[in-house]
């Protein structure tokens, strides 16, 4: 086994998982394409900028291109390696829509010689990864893939999914422990050297479908617990408690660790990989679907709040603070907050909402065909506002005159101004 991988990686997908990962590559010597389906993010990283917001992330993207290490495209070149990225949303009924890694499968397979190492990073249910492996041999089968054959495959799949944070992501990228499964352990050592460029963490091989489900495991552990105090915050509304206040007394004990509630769970990993484990055993994923029914549920819990309090005005206006899913980020994914948002606009034609939130530039399409909904600075938000809902905990709005909300009512659904 090589101590270090030596060749040119394509990554596939160069949003907020794959471009870091192009990046950490690149600017420690490894030749990186990028791929990606839209022309502005080919435009905007061939010309080393960033088409999106994270700390630390727009320098290492100049850098990498001003060193000649990285480069953008719209079309898959042959590589010695491949890293899929691609988005892994869930249809419907909340199972895995795997058309995005099915599409880049389609992409590397006429650019295999033999050899190369594949690796699915996108956060994906068991099975993909074998699944990966199966498609590249109705594409490819003059190639023995990793699936077929006990011995020395031509080509190496392996699974090896992010475990970042946003807003942390370039530390984390590095510092973090990695889960690398491969269909077989060849694969899994094969895939360990690209990840050995960058990673300071331990590498933790196992097999893929481990892998996939340990990272699925993972977030719906997350989601578990912050459902225990989302549910509490609806508890504490109906005894008229103050859950913050509830929560902060019993963290106290020493096996005690209680998270933050809020207005919901969104982004690309939380709110979505809990349904993975769901969709693989519906009937026996009992405490998972339970919690992610109450952290969807929370959003609606909180507009019907917002709702009734309106009632109380003539022409009341509303300033809703934040669209992003968490602090200090523009990530709109799966954002509870543009849904009570949305579910604010719905129920209330004829009331003006003024949104506030620094880190984009315009409201996204399913707010925009709102009328009733603009996009403010914050100040003169809640400036003209008799109701003030806070549903992202922005360092911005932390730091806001609190002399501007006298006489208004506030709904503060992170606790940002307890």
């Amino acid at each position: 086994m090589s101590d270090k991988f030596d060749g040119r990686v394509a990554v596939i997908g160069l949003g907020y998982i794959g471009l870091p990962t192009a990046v950490v590559l690149a600017t420690r010597g490894v030749e990186v394409v990028g791929v990606d389906v839209n022309v502005a993010t080919v435009e905007a990283v061939s010309e080393g900028r960033l088409p999106f917001v994270e700390p630390d992330l727009a320098a290492a993207v100049s850098g990498a291109v001003a060193m000649g290490n990285l480069t953008a495209t719209l079309e898959t070149p042959e590589s010695d390696a491949f890293i899929i990225a691609v988005p892994t949303p869930f249809n419907t009924d909340h199972t895995a829509d795997l058309s995005f890694v099915r599409a880049a499968v389609e992409q590397v397979a006429p650019r295999l010689r033999g050899g190369e190492v594949i690796v699915l990073e996108s956060t994906s249910p068991p099975g993909t990864t074998a699944q990966v492996s199966q498609w590249l041999a109705q594409l490819r089968p003059d190639l023995t893939l990793p699936h077929e054959v006990e011995g020395v495959p031509d080509i190496h799949v392996a699974h090896c999914p992010e475990r970042v944070l946003p807003g942390r992501i370039m530390i984390e990228m590095v510092t973090n422990d990695r889960v690398i499964g491969g269909i077989t352990r060849r694969c899994a050592e094969r895939a360990a050297e690209i990840y050995r460029v960058f990673c300071q963490g331990k590498l933790l091989l196992s097999d893929a479908a481990s892998a996939e489900m340990a990272k699925l495991v993972e977030n719906a552990y997350r989601d578990v617990n912050i459902a225990f105090a989302n549910e509490l915050s609806v508890i504490g509304d109906a005894l008229h408690l103050d859950v913050w206040e509830v929560i902060r007394l019993a963290n106290h004990h020493p096996r005690v660790n209680i998270l933050s509630p809020g207005p919901g769970v969104g982004g690309h990993c939380i709110a979505v990989d809990p349904w993975f484990i769901v969709g693989a055993a519906p009937e026996l994923a009992r405490l998972v679907r339970t919690a992610r029914e109450i952290n969807d549920g929370k959003p609606h819990h909180v507009a019907e709040q917002v709702i009734n309090t309106a009632g109380r005005f003539r022409t009341p206006t509303i300033a809703c603070l934040g669209m992003a899913y968490k602090a200090n980020i523009d990530d709109l994914r799966e954002s509870p907050a543009v849904e009570v948002i949305e579910t604010l606009a719905d129920a209330l034609p004829e009331v003006d909402i003024a949104v506030a939130e620094p880190y984009v530039n315009s409201l996204p399409d399913k707010l925009a065909q709102h009328r009733n909904i603009t996009l403010e600075r914050t100040a003169a938000a809640v400036d003209r506002a008799d109701i003030v809902v806070v549903l992202v905990d922005h360092d911005q709005f932390r730091s806001l005159n609190r002399s501007l909300l006298a006489g208004k009512v506030v709904y503060d659904t992170r606790g940002v101004w307890r």
